[in-house]
């Protein structure tokens, strides 16, 4: 089965581009549509291997699939996007710009690329398995049709939530971008706490990762608040009331809130000193 795709083309050839690339080819996007700017000559030799996508070392190889962008996927490290713009922006002016590269606001995204039509997306990693979450702002320049396209593209990996303010994008790093790492620091040590009880070491890590996942689906089914679900199973006296109280007295609440707000002032430094 296929749809109907527009040309596509991605600078960078790093995971999160591999991750939406492949994606969209799994939906049966036509590999011809997809072109990649990748200047790592064993990177783009993978990637054309992989995927079967055009990779290409650079703008002025690329220029004719730029020429024909609808959309150009911004994939580098922001550090380095303000120079990767330079040689491409002047043959993609007719393009929809979607950045995935954290903390560069649209404000230099569109002075860099000279064009105001940007999207800004704050993907995760969940989505190199296709369960990814995304946060989105567009510039209000942008067309339902950009925003429409913008969406196709990043539901290739899992799941995307719009927001209506750009200063969001940093709450949404704080819980989403930076999310997985807190959910395998609380893998790391339920399966160390798994072995210290005398599990072996695999089996502690399998019914944690079970528990995770199977505990994330019944809440999003359910519909329930969060805190319901946990009073349900939570019966006073038992052995969860226990856990809890434990972790209640270790003040772990805390600790976590405190660490989601010290990773999005972290976001709002960096789109300071990357921002331009």
């Amino acid at each position: 089965m296929s749809f109907s795709l527009p040309p596509i083309v991605f600078v960078g050839g790093g995971n999160m581009a591999s991750a939406i690339a492949g994606g969209l080819l799994r939906q049966g996007a036509p590999a011809a549509d997809i072109t990649v700017i990748e200047p790592l000559a064993a990177q783009a030799q993978a990637l054309r291997e992989r995927l079967g996508v055009a990779a290409l070392p650079d703008a002025e190889a690329a220029r004719a699939a730029l020429a024909q962008a609808a959309l150009v996927v911004w994939a580098v490290k922001p550090q380095v996007l303000a120079q990767a713009a330079e040689p491409v922006a002047p043959h993609a002016r007719q393009a929809l710009h979607l950045s995935v590269a954290a903390g560069i606001g649209t404000d230099s995204l569109a002075r860099w690329l000279g064009t105001p039509r940007v999207i800004r997306a704050m993907p995760n990693t969940p989505a190199l398995a296709g369960r990814g979450m995304t946060g989105l702002y567009a510039r209000p320049e942008t067309s339902e049709a950009d925003r429409a396209l913008a969406c196709r593209v990043i539901d290739a990996t899992g799941e995307h939530l719009w927001v209506s303010e750009e200063p969001l994008l940093d709450a949404v790093t704080a819980l989403s971008g930076s999310g997985p790492a807190y959910v395998f620091y609380f893998l790391e040590a339920m399966q160390q706490a798994g072995v210290q009880m005398g599990l072996p070491a695999a089996d502690a890590l399998r019914l944690a990762i079970a528990t995770f996942s199977g505990a994330s689906a019944l809440a999003a089914q359910s519909g329930e608040p969060p805190a319901a679900l946990r009073e349900r199973v939570t019966s006073k006296g038992g052995t969860t009331f226990a856990a809890l109280s434990a972790l209640q007295a270790a003040g772990v609440d805390a600790a976590f809130i405190a660490a989601m707000h010290a990773a999005r002032q972290r976001a709002q430094e960096l789109g300071r000193e990357f921002g331009g």
